[in-house]
């Protein structure tokens, strides 16, 4: 089925097309023969190399422990990125200067610095200007190092998911009388949402990778940092890497894939209620906010 973007391939595209995909084939084959050959010839597919991962001790003493760490850093990063996120993401759309300027400047500067460097720092300020504990300083240093770059960069996503929507949502929107604030709780921030969920996804993604960043340079007990130590207890350096890459993966692949699920219910309930904001709805949403702000003079813009 032909449209604008695509059209059908004929017969000569279809057997272009097979004849390239038979060769990616092959050649990917060869690869793959070529990495087991060599791993082979180096004697790391030994069963004595592999053979921890199928007890308990080195799962319950090294990788498990890891990946609690692992996860622990990683969720606690987006838990507070992603609001933090969202609000420097909208207060850059601002009509207020004193609100736009310093969120920009916010979020330029943290995104510019290399999420490593701002870990070390975090590291040394807990160690010179605090009293957190020696034991807890690397966990508090990684999370302060993602939480400040990726709440950053989610800030980009957001204000750009934002400005991707029509200018007529908005205009609409002030036009049947909603406040500025309400436009963006009621109109602008439900569908940019499923606009933004794909790099939002993929910048947890990064967050759940760079935990190894503070295994590697702090000393972080993750999952990176773990491997290391069972590496060097059972000498088998290669398929410990594997084996952590492996896990990574699958991390990774059910975070993505519950990130596709969201997105595509997301998209079914819209198509599927319809719902418009009616003047029942406006009278409601104003009425709300004028009582919320009542006695105040508080406009609730943003």
């Amino acid at each position: 089925m032909s449209s604008v973007l695509y059209d059908t391939p004929g017969p000569r595209a279809k057997r272009r097309n097979l004849l390239l995909s038979v060769v990616f084939f092959v050649l990917l084959a060869l690869l793959l023969w070529w990495v087991w050959q060599t791993m082979d010839d180096k004697g790391q597919l030994k069963w004595s190399l592999w053979e921890p991962f199928t007890t308990s001790a080195a799962w319950e003493t090294y990788l498990l422990p890891g990946l609690g760490n692992t996860l622990k850093a990683a969720a606690l990063a987006m838990v507070i990125a992603l609001p933090l996120g969202a609000v420097l993401g909208i207060a850059r759309l601002s009509d207020h200067r004193w609100v736009r300027v310093p969120a920009g400047a916010v979020v330029e500067f943290f995104r510019a610095i290399p999420v490593l460097l701002l870990m070390l720092f975090a590291n040394e300020f807990y160690d010179r200007s605090t009293n957190v504990a020696s034991g807890d300083r690397p966990l508090y240093a990684v999370v302060t190092g993602l939480v400040l770059y990726n709440a950053s960069v989610l800030a980009e996503i957001v204000r750009a998911g934002i400005l991707s929507l029509p200018k007529g949502q908005s205009e609409a929107a002030m036009a049947i009388g909603l406040r500025k604030g309400q436009t963006m709780r009621s109109i602008l921030l439900p569908q940019a949402v499923t606009a933004m969920l794909p790099a939002i996804v993929s910048q947890l993604v990064v967050i759940v990778k760079d935990t190894a960043l503070g295994g590697v340079m702090l000393g972080f007990t993750e999952l990176l940092n773990t491997r290391s130590t069972l590496a060097a207890n059972y000498a088998n350096v290669i398929p410990s890497f594997i084996v952590v890459a492996v896990i990574f993966i699958v991390l990774n692949f059910l975070l993505t894939s519950f990130a596709s699920w969201l997105e595509a219910r997301l998209r079914r309930s819209k198509r599927g209620t319809g719902a418009v904001v009616g003047a029942g709805e406006v009278d409601e949403l104003n009425a709300a906010e004028v009582g919320g702000t009542h006695g105040t003079g508080a406009k609730g813009t943003v």
